[in-house]
């Protein structure tokens, strides 16, 4: 059967009957089509569909999840039974529940879905993906080789109910393209790749551009030198300073803060960062890429200040980890129809700045741009960073030479507070986004 908002109520109702004091239904339905191509032929193609009910219950403060991709009643009537079953066995936990009414807002109806993404078809997306692979060997006669260009597209649809009256649904569409050049000279490779994504067809970066974006990426890593250990300013363009703000929102997470395992716990209200450091998460962005109306439990999106001018304001939570911290849910509840909420970002960003790029590459003497970021060495507990990195060496304020095979090591708490410079190029291409930003000094190991 196809499940409504008035069925899911349906069924929290049976629930109820049968001893649960609470709970919420989550039904994700959807369908994602890629398709990559590889020296102009197609190398795969792919189409999927998948639709699953997820049922949260709670006995007093005893909870249990279960879901299911089987919607015919005498599934649906397991399911309940299993549900409850399983409920009545689990430990006590005082914090457990569903959002609290002061944490109601008005949800808002959001821009997020473009119809387009079922008129889309796949000989489109074919046309896409093989565009974007030729401009990129067309660019430059060092480009010999390709992993490819893919297309890909992806419609999702929500529901939510509550016996705590939250319910609403909405849907989702995306589109993204990417092309993957290897440049080759004298026997050396590189490789690099770039890509767009988007929430409207319409506002997908041309394919002639992410090809040729593409392979500038790759051409100007030929060549890469090994530099000596030092250290110096590094300047993090907007796609590898974006990753910082990703591990930024693992210890902000209220997870990690409960638990002890962030280094931000207690630094509420504290400076955390330079004072021209302002981070937002907004779910409310027309368009953006982590919009949603409201979260996975019901609870309205809205804009959370995170740092201003320097100073932790607030923390990325859910109503679980906000009733353990004694702080309110900031709407940031995110979760797979079979698992439990926990805090994620929306659209996270570091506000942009006043410095075009060039002018934070012109001030720095003798530093590293950064371009791409390999491993995953961030200890949220002590802020401590280490990854390698590839980009290209400053010199006297111009970019000259391509290096690799480097690690920059630092501490995230030190980082942020060293944040000298921010660039006026903020884009919001993914979920996570910085413009340029410039650290004063960090560890670069090289040989």
């Amino acid at each position: 059967m196809d499940i409504n908002i008035e069925i899911a109520q349906d069924i929290l109702e049976k629930t109820k009957k049968k001893g649960a004091t609470d709970g919420d239904i989550i039904v994700v339905d959807g369908r994602s089509s890629n398709v990559m191509v590889r020296l102009s032929s197609i190398d795969k193609i792919t189409d999927s569909q998948y639709k699953t009910l997820g049922l949260r219950l709670f006995f007093g403060k005893k909870s249990a999840i279960s879901s299911t991709s089987d919607f015919t009643t005498a599934s649906l009537e397991k399911l309940i039974e299993d549900t409850c079953s399983i409920a009545r066995l689990t430990a006590h936990d005082e914090f457990a529940g569903l959002p609290l009414p002061q944490y109601r807002m008005k949800v808002k109806e959001i821009d997020i879905y473009d119809e387009s993404v079922h008129q889309v078809t796949s000989e489109e997306m074919i046309e896409m993906a093989k565009t974007a692979e030729a401009s990129a060997f067309k660019y430059d006669d060092r480009i010999t080789n390709s992993d490819g260009g893919n297309c890909s597209k992806r419609f999702t649809h929500i529901i939510y109910a509550g016996t705590n009256n939250l319910s609403g649904e909405y849907k989702t569409s995306m589109f993204s393209l990417s092309a993957t050049p290897i440049a080759s000279v004298d026997g050396l490779m590189q490789r690099d790749y770039w890509y767009s994504s988007s929430r409207r067809f319409s506002q997908l970066d041309k394919p002639e551009s992410i090809g040729e974006t593409a392979a500038m990426r790759t051409v100007r890593r030929l060549g890469a030198r090994k530099i000596h250990t030092q250290q110096a300013p590094v300047v993090f363009d907007p796609e590898t300073a974006a990753t910082l703000l990703s591990n930024l929102c693992t210890a902000l997470s209220g997870y990690s803060v409960y638990k002890g395992a962030s280094f931000l716990v207690s630094l509420l209200n504290k400076q955390i960062a330079a004072p021209d450091v302002a981070i937002y998460d907004d779910g409310t962005i027309p368009w953006g890429i982590g919009s949603k109306p409201f979260d996975g439990e019901g609870t309205a999106a809205r804009k959370t200040i995170v740092v201003e001018r320097g100073i932790l304001t607030n923390y990325l939570l859910d109503s679980y980890s906000a009733r353990k911290l004694g702080l309110a849910s900031t709407g940031n509840a995110s979760r797979g129809a079979g698992d439990p909420p926990v805090a994620a970002p929306t659209n996270f960003y570091l506000s942009a700045g006043r410095y075009s790029p060039d002018e934070i590459i012109k001030s720095v003497e003798s530093g590293l741009y950064v371009t791409d970021l390999i491993g995953f060495g961030f200890n949220p507990v002590t802020g401590d960073y280490s990854r390698g990195a590839s980009g290209i060496w400053i010199e006297n304020g111009e970019l000259t030479y391509p290096v690799e095979e480097i690690t920059i090591a630092g501490n995230l708490k030190d980082m942020l507070m060293q944040i000298e410079m921010i660039g006026n190029d903020l884009s919001f291409r993914q979920k996570i986004c910085s413009p340029t930003i410039k650290i004063g000094r960090l560890t670069i190991a090289g040989h």
